[in-house]
């Protein structure tokens, strides 16, 4: 059966850009009553007095963002349901954050994590840290923004013949009002309104296909849980997604992506005391398996759906559910995914942007230790900051869309195990050693590390008889770090 496309002439640009701007409208809301009496305390960490319940929901749009909404479901043509060995692996590591490094940010007081290494290790351990956090998060922010940014390109402003770059400077420009005052404070709130809109998204989509092929809950998941989609286990050890590899990688994607990022760290250190923050964190990441599940789920049915209708797939997988959404699930699906897609954008950006001036103005500028400057002046400055660091981001998703050749998600963490694994060495070796290393040598062993890195990657058929690096490479980059500290360090 040949099904003919049905939303292009109801989701006309003009409808879209509508439901755009009225979203964004009520993020400005949300702004308005969050931001009022705003200071840089509450900017960094919303006055130490957000509730654990708020930031658990709201953390799974912030940590999904338009990556999972686009990238997940179109992987399950490739990979299956093998991911599911990875988000098994994020609980373990979100146990780990609970357990052990969230009970040192409290007691040490921190407003950025990486102050800690300053106090464990010395100046240059602390700035190489805080650099590898700013690379790391100024990227994976841009690769996550451009997903998104891209398809309101497409379906919105390239009718209207809207240079890309332009498009860019709205959202960013966007993302700075509404997070310009209020900070922390204002995104622990927004997350949760984003959070319910994408997965509403998610739920909406599952169940108009469910109609169409007349299928109640218990025939989808009969249906998909007995198709090729829903296989989990790989067991071929030279395959990238071996189920041990896939396993242990999230559970160290999720110690350094979350417990060693300021962004996701800053939303847990303004709950009220330690003990809210672990409920927090053990609540979310139950929460997170059932959440990614649901995206594994509406993968499984997007496929279903293509191949009952004959309808051809996108050469890219990021484009399976836009496609099918936009132009063959009708008007109900498509506006309900532009709702999604725009919640998923602005996790991407806010949380992003608000952490990194965090992190350079308290990090680099020190302005938490200024007694020279009135709360005014540093005021100013991050402001300052701040705006800086939104034309960065907006030059490297111009960039990004120059050089993308593959999946968004699969890039992501491919970076991510560049420079992130840096960041897990050092924190790691602070943890599990009480030798002294030479501070100045740390930002050569941290800078070494991703390009050795990058060359076994490289090179790992070769060298190691046809084994391929997938996530794990993350721990392999960690662990070249460590070592490199053993030997420039000495007992203490």
């Amino acid at each position: 059966m040949k099904l003919e496309t049905s939303n292009l002439y109801f989701l006309t640009p003009i409808t879209i850009f509508t439901v755009f701007l009225a979203y964004t409208a009520l993020l400005f809301i949300v702004t308005w009553v969050t931001a009022r009496r705003a200071t840089n305390f509450s900017f960094y960490l919303g006055n130490k007095s957000s509730p654990w319940y708020v930031i658990a929901y709201g953390m799974i749009g912030a940590s999904l963002s338009g990556v999972t909404f686009m990238s997940v479901p179109g992987w399950v043509g490739s990979t299956q349901f093998s991911y599911l060995m990875v988000i098994l692996g994020y609980v373990v590591g979100y146990a780990i954050i609970a357990t052990v490094l969230m009970p040192l940010y409290y007691k040490l007081n921190l407003t950025t994590i990486y102050t800690y290494l300053e106090q464990r290790f010395g100046f240059w351990s602390y700035k190489t840290g805080a650099f590898f956090f700013l690379l790391s998060r100024t990227i994976g922010a841009s690769f996550r923004m451009f997903l998104v940014v891209n398809v309101l390109q497409v379906f919105i402003f390239d009718a209207w013949h809207i240079p890309f770059a332009v498009t860019v400077g709205i959202f960013i420009a966007l993302i700075i009002l509404y997070t310009f005052k209020g900070g922390i404070k204002t995104i622990i709130w927004t997350d949760t309104l984003q959070t319910t809109f994408m997965l509403a998204a998610v739920g909406i989509t599952i169940y108009l296909i469910g109609k169409d092929f007349q299928w109640g809950i218990k025939d989808l998941f009969s249906n998909v849980l007995s198709s090729d989609y829903s296989n989990v286990i790989v067991t071929d050890w030279h395959s990238k997604r071996h189920f041990v590899k896939q396993f242990f990688s999230g559970m160290f994607i999720t110690i350094v992506m979350t417990g060693l990022d300021q962004e996701m760290m800053q939303k847990n250190l303004s709950c009220r005391n330690i003990h809210d923050a672990q409920k927090n964190m053990f609540t979310f990441s139950i929460v997170l398996v059932f959440v990614n599940l649901m995206f594994l789920f509406l993968g499984a049915v997007l496929f279903m759906y293509a191949s009952k209708y004959n309808i051809e797939l996108p050469m890219r997988s990021d484009d399976l559910f836009p496609t099918l959404a936009m132009k063959y699930l009708g008007p109900v699906a498509g506006l309900t995914f532009i709702i999604g897609l725009i919640s998923a954008a602005y996790p991407s950006a806010d949380g992003a942007l608000t952490s990194l001036t965090t992190s350079f103005s308290i990090d680099f500028l020190g302005l938490n230790k200024r007694d020279d400057l009135d709360e005014q002046r540093k005021q100013r400055i991050r402001y300052s900051v701040h705006i800086g660091f939104a034309l960065l981001l907006m030059a490297v998703i111009i960039i990004f869309r120059t050089i993308n050749d593959r999946a968004v998600i699969d890039k992501l963490f491919t970076v991510a195990g560049y420079t992130y694994g840096p960041l897990l060495g050092l924190f790691s070796f602070g943890l599990f050693h009480k030798r002294k290393v030479k501070d100045k040598l740390v930002p050569f062993v941290a800078a070494i590390s991703p390009v050795a890195c990058y060359f076994l990657s490289e090179y790992s058929e070769l060298l190691l008889n046809g084994y391929k690096f997938g996530f794990e490479l993350l721990i392999v980059n960690g662990l070249i770090t460590y070592l490199g500290l053993w030997l420039v360090s000495k007992r203490s």
